[in-house]
């Protein structure tokens, strides 16, 4: 009991102090030590540079890729000034008498086109604050508006997405970014549907109560004017090229490649499914990245700088999660952590549904991040689960897309760093938006994976 207690109390102790702003490079290999030394029988140096490095090495070694390439091409959307560009469009079509949907529209093309949502945060919020002002929406509203549009459907739900949230189950399950598309759409449509009746129901509300946008004297400027904005098309042509050539590469550029040299130990003696989805998102990336460069090429001031910065806003969120996956396997490791295992799987036997869901979206929810949480999740329990699917019958496909839309449900509490972030951008505080965000972001996305896991466990994967 003494074992269980620690991986209670370390997990508790992670949530607290990552929510009071300790870093989590500090707090996963502290507190995984912590469990470790409550738990008894294993040495800590040991388990911390054979368990816990090994475990984030790997990770950096698998998704490093992505998260260079995602945040380079959020830099080259965000300096060309594409971004503001799409904004602005999408704007100036819906008018300020759907300021809300404008916000949400915005913030879905950026980020299901692969911009990070930490660019998308700060390339909307200027637009988005002009026109609640104009339209008489309180400003509280703005974060959940872009939580809605950046942190729920484009991450977790519609098929294609490049987001790591949708990359972490391939390797595990053997899929692509695009399994179950039907289920994924259904699941996306809940989530834009549910969160936006909620938003515009509050806004209403408050707006016939009397309350406006309100005083906020320490708005940011919005820099557009020093820049002339490119054309929506030319604006849009990198992120359909990234949707387009995610499917390109995965559904019939690769396959018809010859990988068998996938078979020698020289190159992890895998094969082709195992690295498929990562090979196509990386294609995809790069191509519309390449192709982002040409098409503003008398725009970049300092391509360099711009190329520098990306690669830099990359580091510290790859690093971040991988800690987190670290501490996971550190846990997974401890003989206590089989009673936790058990009882989460034989939540429901006959439905694996259910018990990947529930481990993946409680983990989401202890680290404060969806990518963190399935990672740990999958890392420990994905075999255990793609054989239970096996014996049922049920597709892996179907298993991917509700451990990425599970991830997607409680990472969104008040720790998660990138709601942290999204307030000081907004300046405004928990207790005027976080409401609102944990509607839009937390209790309609459990809602929609719980619609799609009733649906895939009667008609299957589609």
């Amino acid at each position: 009991m003494l074992g269980v207690f620690g991986i209670v109390l370390s997990l508790v102790l992670l949530m607290a102090l990552a929510y009071r702003g300790i870093n989590v490079l500090i707090l996963a290999p502290t507190l995984s030590l912590l469990a470790v030394l409550l738990g008894g029988g294993a040495p800590l140096l040991a388990t911390y540079t054979q368990v816990y490095m090994e475990s984030l090495g790997g990770y950096l070694v698998k998704y490093f890729p992505l998260f260079l390439l995602g945040a380079i091409f959020g830099k080259l959307m965000d300096d060309s000034g594409s971004a503001r560009s799409i904004s602005h469009f999408i704007v100036a079509r819906l008018g300020q008498q759907r300021a809300m949907l404008a916000v949400v529209l915005s913030c879905t093309i950026l980020t299901y086109g692969g911009v990070s949502l930490f660019v998308v945060a700060f390339a909307v919020y200027p637009i988005a604050a002009a026109l609640f002002r104009e339209s008489g929406v309180p400003k509280r509203f703005i974060p959940g508006a872009i939580a809605l549009g950046a942190f729920t459907f484009t991450m977790t739900a519609l098929p294609g997405t490049p987001a790591i949230q949708n990359a972490i189950p391939m390797p595990f399950f053997g899929t692509t970014p695009f399994a179950a598309p039907g289920l994924g759409a259904i699941g996306g449509l809940i989530m834009l549907g549910g969160g936006m009746l909620w938003l515009n129901t509050r806004s209403r509300r408050a707006m016939a109560a009397g309350e406006g946008y309100g005083q906020h004297i320490e708005e940011l400027e919005d820099e557009e004017t020093q820049q002339r904005l490119p054309a929506f098309g030319l604006a849009i042509a990198p992120i359909v090229l990234v949707i387009g050539g995610n499917l390109a590469f995965s559904k019939f550029l690769i396959p018809h490649w010859d990988t068998s040299y996938l078979a020698d130990a020289k190159y992890g003696e895998t094969e082709l499914k195992a690295v498929l989805g990562i090979w196509s998102i990386i294609c995809g990336l790069v191509f519309a990245i390449t192709t982002l460069i040409v098409l503003h090429w008398r725009r970049w001031s300092d391509l360099k700088g711009t190329v520098n910065r990306g690669t830099m806003n990359s580091l510290l969120p790859i690093f971040n999660t991988a800690s987190e996956v670290g501490y996971g396997t550190v846990i997974a490791s401890l003989a206590a952590f089989v009673v936790v295992r058990d009882f989460v799987v034989n939540l429901s036997p006959g439905n694996p549904l259910i018990s990947e869901a529930v481990a993946v979206t409680t983990l989401a929810g202890i680290t404060g991040s969806a990518s963190g949480g399935m990672s740990i999740a999958l890392s420990t329990l994905g075999d255990t689960y793609l054989q239970m699917a096996e014996a049922a019958g049920i597709s892996p496909e179907l298993l991917h897309r509700i451990a990425s839309m599970a991830a997607g449900a409680f990472d969104t509490l008040p720790h998660n760093g990138a709601v942290i972030t999204l307030l000081a951008i907004t300046k405004l505080t928990h207790r005027t938006s976080y409401a609102d965000i944990f509607m839009v972001a937390v209790v309609v996305p459990a809602f929609a994976t719980i619609a799609v896991i009733t649906l895939g466990s009667l008609f299957g994967s589609f």
